[in-house]
């Protein structure tokens, strides 16, 4: 410490604080405050995308258009700096969808089922008396096909 204080400049007190160094000496609080700023940064960096990125790990639970719409509402949310769609996001990911395709594919196939129930299992029948055999001629436009009527065997009986 002796060779310390001939090195001081004549004005200096002979103590100094600690986080004043010596000429030609490591700077230690000055590494460790650098070594501190740099994980407090990347901790509050991670901290952040874990958060922003918190709607739509809420969202994987659910179904694929309502997680989509939640990581498009934050990925506007990131670029924009706009809350509302984080905010928006984590709504919609707290709140579950109903399903609504699968009633409707129900309803579809028991429909299907009855279209093709509906429909006589044979040819048509030949014209019954009093009726034209040959079908009246439509007009329609060049490439297309005249429309077919067909009539279940049920209708043509209550006639």
């Amino acid at each position: 410490m002796a060779d310390a204080l001939h090195l001081l400049h004549p004005e200096a007190i002979p103590h100094l604080p600690i986080f004043i160094t010596a000429p030609g000496e490591t700077d230690v609080l000055f590494g460790v405050v650098s070594l501190f700023v740099l994980l407090a940064i990347t901790g509050l960096g991670v901290f952040y995308f874990k958060l922003h990125a918190l709607p739509e790990q809420l969202a994987h639970r659910g179904q694929k258009i309502q997680f989509q719409l939640v990581a498009v509402l934050g990925l506007l949310a990131l670029f924009t700096h706009n809350h509302a769609f984080w905010i928006a996001g984590l709504l919609l990911a707290l709140v579950p969808l109903p399903d609504f395709t699968t009633p409707l594919g129900t309803i579809a196939r028991s429909l299907e089922r009855l279209a093709d129930a509906a429909q006589p299992a044979t040819a048509p029948a030949a014209s019954t008396p009093g009726t034209d055999a040959k079908p009246k001629s439509v007009d329609t436009p060049a490439g297309e096909t005249p429309p077919t009527v067909t009539v279940s065997a049920a209708a043509s009986q209550e006639d």
